[in-house]
């Protein structure tokens, strides 16, 4: 999910960036310190914006930057554990198949795609079941989160994915899900 938050911190300008719009090195300065970081209690900072810097500018002695107190709005992606999301098959692999949520990859495991027993297939690069489902790159899938570690860097996140609950997997094979439950259901008086 992607959340808009306010923030209030610091920002040290340093003594180089002192010649450009105030404004404008303040943000470049908040941008370095905070995108593309995880900070575990708001998720992946994406972007900042509207940088308002309050009151006037501290210097310390012996120091040549000054300090600014800011606010601003950081754009930031946190996803939670029974998520859902529609996302694109990036890479399939022995074991699984990675997939976009967001800004982040998941592993969607072989044993957590669907009821029935998928395989890797190394002649056409995809996971099948014998050949009644498969999946490839660049298809388009719903999955769950059942697992999320937010580390402090994107490579150290690890996110699971899984698509054996009901309405999850390739939309054809939702499709089929409801045309079997629609037949299965007993008629009603009159029909």
């Amino acid at each position: 999910m992607y959340y808009l938050v306010n923030v209030e911190d610091k920002a040290c300008i340093p003594a180089n960036l002192l010649s450009m719009d105030i404004t404008e090195a303040t943000k470049k300065v908040l941008r370095e310190s905070y995108e593309r970081r995880i900070l575990k209690n708001l998720g992946l900072i994406l972007s900042i914006d509207d940088v308002e810097i309050v009151g006037k500018g501290i210097v310390v002695p012996g120091d040549s930057n000054v300090y600014y107190t800011t606010k601003f709005n950081a754009l930031v992606f946190n996803a939670s554990v029974n998520e859902v999301f529609e996302s694109e098959v990036k890479e399939i692999v022995e074991f699984g198949a990675f997939a976009g949520i967001g800004p982040l990859d998941g592993l969607l495991h072989l044993s957590q795609i669907g009821g029935e027993k998928f395989f890797y297939d190394k002649k056409n690069k995809n996971l099948s079941s014998r050949g009644k489902r498969a999946i490839k790159k660049g298809d388009i899938i719903y999955v769950k989160v059942s697992t999320i570690s937010m580390k402090s860097s994107v490579n150290d996140t690890k996110v699971g994915l899984t698509m054996r609950a009901e309405g999850l997997g390739k939309d054809e094979w939702i499709a089929s899900e409801k045309k079997v439950q629609k037949k299965d259901k007993p008629a009603k008086k009159g029909e």
